[in-house]
């Protein structure tokens, strides 16, 4: 037999590039993400010299993000992920410089735009997720779109803890030393954008739907079928391919798995933006360094995305409802140690923080592969927009309230507030799991024996 010929390959060759192009990015786009979380906050403080309204940037972080969910979300269901992703990154790295100049000319008004622009750096790192799940086999779906979040780590660590380095390099260009890491947060999105504007072909989503297609046209040929050679379009693949849909022919399933899927990553959203929102400030008022919260936010958001593999494989294993359920209880038990904990411990904080990025990255996994199982990928990128779109909304309500709850009573009663509030999922996993038509069960299906 010959060998095949080189410009042929199959889809699992095509989805370990997509993934290996989609780590890449993330890893330039971490730093983004978690350079602006870190001194956010403190920025605005500084401007208007009070601590009731430093749950602004995170609110508008997260405001802006979503809007750039719903309109990643969209253009990528019209033109495909590389073309939604890499637009997302290029306006976030627009609002982080704009963010800089604004604050080097202490224009609140446009500052606080410039935040809101900035955020569509935070949705396009999450919606990059889906395109790490579009070609994957639906046993391993939730793995796949782990690894692709796993990949932020290295930058969002990394980001937290140059906080110092960006700021002596801000100073030395004449700028406030807390716009370094929007310096940082700039260049980083902007690297992901041409990596991913460059690199991302053939497409994810629009080889998916092409070998979908392909399938439901071909479903009585035994033979494998062509697909045409275009830029998004990968020759020799063939129709068996394609990744199979779990819930497409029932509108009535597919509606409740979004709406289970959403509740899940909503709840998980806005516990997750609240308590880290004010760590960096409770941290301040206390004495602590900025560095120091930089070290507590970076334990943070490492354990946002380190933990993704194994909140992927228990997802694949054991189904996403019952790591909701893990999610829930891990997010109680963030917001007891953090709210109990002295505020002079920084290791106690760095441990709450530590659980509160854990119980988002198991509800977000959890949920994330939920809602991409039951989608028909003639609506799929679309749906995802709009859901993260009320995520985003979730994480804007979470930092605004979260300045005037610490404001008016104390951190302790923001942190143990919220872990109750995660436990809001138990109910909603309940009802599903009694209905016996959760998205389970088609994920049980899904899984090989």
């Amino acid at each position: 037999m010959s060998a095949a010929p080189a410009s042929t390959r199959p889809v699992v060759e095509v989805q370990r590039r997509t993934l290996r192009v989609l780590v890449l990015a993330q890893v330039l786009s971490g730093a983004g993400l978690a350079a602006g979380i870190t001194v956010g906050a403190l920025l605005v403080t500084d401007l208007l010299g009070s601590a009731r309204f430093a749950g602004l940037p995170a609110a508008l972080f997260t405001g802006g993000s979503a809007l750039a969910a719903l309109a990643v979300g969209r253009l990528s269901q019209r033109h495909g992920r590389r073309a939604g992703l890499a637009a997302g990154y290029v306006a976030g790295a627009v609002g982080a410089f704009v963010v800089v100049a604004a604050a080097a000319a202490q224009n609140v008004w446009v500052l606080l735009g410039a935040f809101a622009l900035y955020g569509a750096g935070t949705a396009t790192n999450l919606q990059a997720r889906y395109a790490g799940a579009d070609l994957a086999a639906p046993h391993r779906r939730a793995r796949a779109l782990s690894t692709v979040l796993v990949a932020t780590t290295l930058g969002a660590v990394a980001g937290p803890n140059l906080v110092g380095v960006m700021g002596d390099v801000a100073t030395g260009w004449g700028l406030p030393a807390l716009t370094g890491p929007f310096i940082l947060g700039g260049a980083a999105y902007a690297a992901a954008g041409i990596v991913l504007g460059v690199a991302l072909r053939p497409d994810p989503l629009l080889l998916a739907r092409r070998l979908d297609e392909e399938a439901v046209e071909n479903a009585t040929v035994p033979a494998a079928v062509e697909v045409p050679e275009t830029d998004d379009a990968v020759p020799g693949a063939t129709a068996e391919d394609a990744p199979a849909e779990t819930a497409a022919g029932d509108p009535g399933a597919v509606r409740r798995a979004v709406l289970v899927a959403g509740t899940v990553m909503v709840l998980t959203q806005a516990v997750m933006v609240a308590i880290m929102t004010m760590t960096p400030v409770h941290m301040a008022d206390h004495g602590h360094a900025v560095s120091t919260a930089g070290f507590v936010i970076a334990v943070h958001v490492g354990m946002m995305y380190l933990p993704s593999p194994l909140s992927g494989w228990l997802t694949d294993r054991f189904g996403p409802l019952r790591v909701a359920v893990a999610a829930a209880m891990t997010l109680l038990a963030s917001g007891l140690v953090a709210g109990l904990v002295p505020s002079s411990s920084v290791v106690g904080l760095a441990v709450g923080l530590g659980l509160l990025g854990l119980g988002w990255s198991l509800g977000l996994v959890s949920g994330t592969a939920m809602l991409t199982s039951s989608l028909p990928l003639a609506t799929r990128a679309r749906t995802q927009g709009a859901v993260d779109l009320s995520l985003a909304l979730a994480g804007a309500a979470g930092g605004l309230g979260s300045g005037f709850v610490v404001a008016s009573s104390s951190f302790a009663v923001l942190s143990l507030g919220g872990g109750l509030l995660a436990l809001a999922v138990l109910p909603v996993v309940a009802l599903t799991a009694r209905s016996r038509t959760g998205p389970d069960r088609a994920a049980a299906a899904d899984r090989p024996a």
